[in-house]
């Protein structure tokens, strides 16, 4: 099991995401955005396997407007030598990485020109785990998407548009429940036609569910992923109290991630587990420690 967080570390002044106007564009802003952001990126990575965080999620701003036709620059070439680092880093602390383009990435838009354009952000996240030379058990992960007032239609809409995906796209593509929407269930079943695995996010379920016990759904869940794909990936977060329903908390509450560590355990999964904590590193620490105390 490898415990981490997503893409910044409060810690650090640096952020490896930082961007621009698009009203500003010029190559040599975007050359400087993506050299510092790089250079942020090795550093918390640095840290990272420096404390035992061996799961990492790359924010999707690693490189601005990566996916915008405006963005003419190959960085996959011009930055090879510092991607081929950042890959040897990953690779030698067996770290796993994972990238989750954004709420405006929806595959089974009715919009073909959104659907258009979530394919090329699809395939910009593709292209920089490629760029890092990581194998397949790096994961971009995605929610199916909009209802449009017909679920049914919507879920083959996704398979549909899945199945003329690139390979580059598809050997990496996984879905997750979320928390308004598409439920476990609902991901059960696009699973069925096309394969795709799917990441167990327990706050989602919480919000979002047909009355299954999470280690019920947490065995189904796990069945979903291949051999090639890795051992499954867990979004993990607890709700903030006297919050709307589906907000993340501020910092973990270890009793509660102790609970269900031992829910995996009962169930015999094997997962790396996300920490979607607004506090990050922060509370990665902690969750980290609480999984070591188990294991002794």
């Amino acid at each position: 099991m490898k415990i981490g967080y997503p893409c910044i570390n409060n810690g650090f002044e640096c952020r490896p995401s930082r961007t621009f106007r698009l009203d500003n564009y010029s190559e040599d802003i975007l050359r400087d955005k993506v050299s510092g952001n790089l250079d942020c990126l090795e550093k918390i990575l640095d840290w990272n396997s420096d404390k035992g965080l061996l799961f990492f999620r790359i924010t999707s701003d690693l490189i601005p407007f990566g996916s915008h036709p405006v963005h003419e620059l190959n960085f996959a070439d011009e930055y090879a030598e510092t991607f081929q680092h950042l890959g040897e880093i990953i690779n030698t602390h067996s770290m796993r990485i994972s990238m989750h383009p954004g709420q405006y990435t929806v595959l089974n838009s009715k919009d073909e020109d959104v659907a258009e354009r979530a394919i090329a952000e699809l395939q910009y996240h593709a292209d920089i785990l490629d760029a890092l030379g990581l194998d397949v058990k790096h994961k971009i992960q995605i929610h199916v998407g909009g209802v449009y007032g017909d679920k049914s239609a919507s879920m083959q809409r996704f398979i549909q548009r899945y199945t003329k995906l690139p390979p580059a796209i598809t050997r990496r593509l996984v879905i997750e429940n979320d928390d308004v929407s598409y439920s476990v269930a609902d991901c059960l079943e696009i699973h069925d036609e096309i394969g795709v695995p799917i990441i167990f996010d327990n706050l989602h379920h919480a919000c979002l569910h047909n009355e299954e016990k999470e280690a019920e759904v947490l065995q189904q869940v796990s069945g979903t992923w291949g051999t090639d794909d890795g051992i499954p990936m867990i979004d993990y977060s607890d709700q903030e109290p006297g919050e709307r329903v589906g907000k993340h908390r501020e910092h973990i509450e270890t009793n509660h991630f102790h609970d269900f560590l031992q829910t995996l355990e009962s169930v015999n999964c094997d997962a790396d587990i996300m920490l979607e904590i607004k506090d990050k590193e922060k509370s990665a620490l902690p969750a980290l420690a609480v999984w070591k105390e188990l294991q002794s």
